[in-house]
């Protein structure tokens, strides 16, 4: 359950924190008194789009933090979410901050979270249904999800997703192969072609840099000659040469040994120094004599440089790269040989792989046909405790089509249906709101009353079977008043026995089911307008729903019918959950006088529209 919303600086809300308690928790107030600010920032902390329209004016940033409580829940998915994250606790908190730009923080557990982690995490910590998916619900793309989630088949669908993926992937890899094979005999002459040009040149790892060299060396051969020469005259010239004197010094030194002993080692030293002049020498001698070598090796240089640079140019822009490229020029062409085989080893396992995925499909298939008559049933019972009895509902499961639009190929098919990641079934709700007529297309026969009515029965029909910690109702009685109004405010009340729930309503017949009853109210005391929200009990409560009934002129016959309203409700709630389509508790009767006090019944539970709020 959601223990605590915390809000500063978020849209009109300078500051708040609302408790909010186990079971039915309502919230009401004026129009545009800020109601939809509370489903706002719980619908931030669930992962939505951040903003800076929501940061308070004057603010530098937005900041909202839940705190849900998962002790009474185990099981729960968002404990497996939190263990998974290593943040396993029975308490989730969630932060989430928004700066003036409109830039976001996510923290979840005091960790630094993503707002996709948030929206992943958000479907199992509450379920918000409002006007805008009431009209979702009249697009058949939603149906088969709820059809699953109600017959417990998410399970089985996501197992055939699997298959279907890795089936979808020999099928896209089967097909490229057979493309390339139509094309083969044109790609293998391209590929020998390419191939022969590198062969042609058959480039090494570091001959570049080697070649570079030697270019360098030929275009400077007779001034290398000339100083190599001139260097080796001053080593082994015969009077002023390096060995000359070096030799001499060292005959000295080697007489001189003869007097003292210890300048032997020096003389030795001295000798091999000299040994070495020599050898260098004799080293440049030869490198002068060889470096003009053959005229003709420079011009074998460069052009070998020039087809290595056009190489460079076409598949480098290293060696290595050129080197690279030719082995996968080479698989290639391997693979080109083999390829008819490849391709029927794939499509022998695609065939082999679609045979337990296709039984898989039509096993789901037929627990959703079976599972269709019991959600179509239960309803149609629901919406005929809310007023529309005479309604009938079809959950229909028809084939997946679409075999021949398939842009990247033929689609995979069972028994002549499309098979996707969902199986081979399409679901759609169909309705008759009235005897007579034939159910048709909630998008074409439902109104928005209609609608908000059937996505509270679906939200009724599945509320033992959801995840979600919380359901938030915002203002799902849109289009109803009257009897109705109570009885949707008893179904509320039925869903808060499995879980809790947050309903905002203009309704006082709904109000009056509240376990918890908050109300959001406007002050324009300061330079920014603020809204407040505060619990009410007791009198307040009352006079809060008296005002829903009467309006801003509250009399004794208001106030009275609100708290006879306040106490039938809780008659009704202390009788056993209904189900089966019988009401769950008639509508309260009129108070003594009530027909000569200005609240009437019709415009008591005239329902407000949202833009209003």
């Amino acid at each position: 359950m959601l223990v605590a919303l915390r809000v500063k600086n978020f849209i009109l809300m300078d500051e708040l924190e609302l408790r909010l308690s186990p079971g039915l928790n309502v919230l009401t107030g004026e129009t545009g008194a800020g109601k939809s600010i509370v489903v706002g920032a719980i619908g931030l902390v669930l992962g939505g789009r951040a903003s800076a329209e929501v940061v308070r004016p004057g603010a530098s940033e937005a900041e909202v933090e839940a705190l849900f409580d998962l002790s009474a829940r185990r099981g729960h998915p968002a404990l497996a979410h939190l263990e998974a994250a290593e943040l396993g606790t029975d308490e989730v908190v969630v932060r989430r901050v928004v700066q003036e730009g409109g830039r976001s923080r996510a923290y979840l557990n005091g960790r630094l979270a993503t707002a996709a982690e948030l929206a992943a995490l958000g479907p199992a910590l509450a379920d918000v249904a409002s006007q805008h998916e009431s009209v979702a619900l009249s697009d058949p793309a939603t149906h088969l999800g709820y059809l699953d989630r109600f017959a417990h088949l998410d399970a089985a669908r996501e197992a055939i997703a699997g298959q279907v993926a890795t089936l979808e992937q020999l099928s896209r890899e089967a097909r490229e192969i057979r493309e390339r094979e139509r094309s083969r005999g044109e790609r293998e002459a391209f590929l020998q072609f390419q191939l022969q040009a590198i062969d042609a040149i058959a480039p090494r790892a570091d001959e570049l840099d080697e070649l570079h060299a030697e270019r360098r060396r030929l275009r400077h051969a007779g001034k290398l000659s000339e100083l190599v020469q001139s260097a080796t005259a001053r080593l082994e010239g015969e009077e002023g040469g390096a060995a000359y004197l070096v030799g001499r010094a060292t005959a000295e030194l080697h007489a001189a040994s003869e007097l003292d002993e210890s300048l032997a080692p020096l003389a030795s030293r001295l000798a091999a120094c000299r040994a070495d002049l020599v050898d260098l020498a004799a080293e440049c001698a030869d490198y002068a004599g060889n470096v003009l070598g053959d005229p003709g090796r420079l011009a074998e240089v460069e052009d070998r440089l020039y087809r290595l640079e056009g190489l460079l140019r076409q598949y480098g822009p290293t060696v290595d790269d050129v080197l690279a490229t030719r082995e996968r020029l080479a698989g290639e062409l391997a693979s080109l040989a083999s390829a008819g085989t490849r391709a029927a080893e794939l499509e022998a396992e695609m065939s082999a792989r679609l045979a337990p995925a296709a039984e898989a499909a039509r096993a789901l298939s037929r627990a959703r046909k079976a599972a269709a008559e019991r959600l179509a049933s239960a309803i149609g019972a629901e919406l005929a405790s809310l007023g529309m009895g005479a309604a009938r509902v079809v959950v229909g499961v028809e084939p997946l089509a679409g075999l021949d639009k398939e842009p990247a190929g033929p689609a995979l098919a069972v028994d002549g249906a499309r098979l996707g990641p969902s199986g081979i079934d399409r679901v759609e709700f169909l309705i008759s709101p009235n005897k007579g007529i034939d159910p048709k297309p909630l998008r074409r026969i439902a109104s928005g009353g209609e609608l908000s009515r059937a996505l509270l029965s679906l939200k009724r029909v599945l509320a033992e079977h959801g995840p979600a910690c919380l359901y938030v109702f915002d203002e799902v009685d849109s289009g109803v008043g009257g009897a109705v109004a109570e009885r949707i405010g008893h179904a509320i009340a039925d869903v808060a026995r499995h879980h809790q729930v947050l309903c905002i309503t203009h309704l006082a017949p709904i109000a009056a089911y509240a376990d918890a009853h908050f109300v959001v109210s406007k002050s324009d005391s300061s330079a920014v307008t603020t809204s407040q929200v505060a619990r009410v009990e007791g009198a307040a409560r009352e006079a809060e729903v008296a005002r829903m009934l009467a309006g801003a002129k509250v009399g004794a016959a208001a106030l009275g019918a609100a708290r006879e309203m306040i106490a039938d409700a809780k008659l009704a709630l202390a009788a056993p959950a209904t189900r089966g389509g019988q009401a769950p508790a008639p509508a309260p009767a009129p108070p003594p006088g009530a027909a000569a006090a200005p609240v009437k019944p019709a415009a008591a539970t005239k329902p407000k529209r949202a833009k209003d709020r």
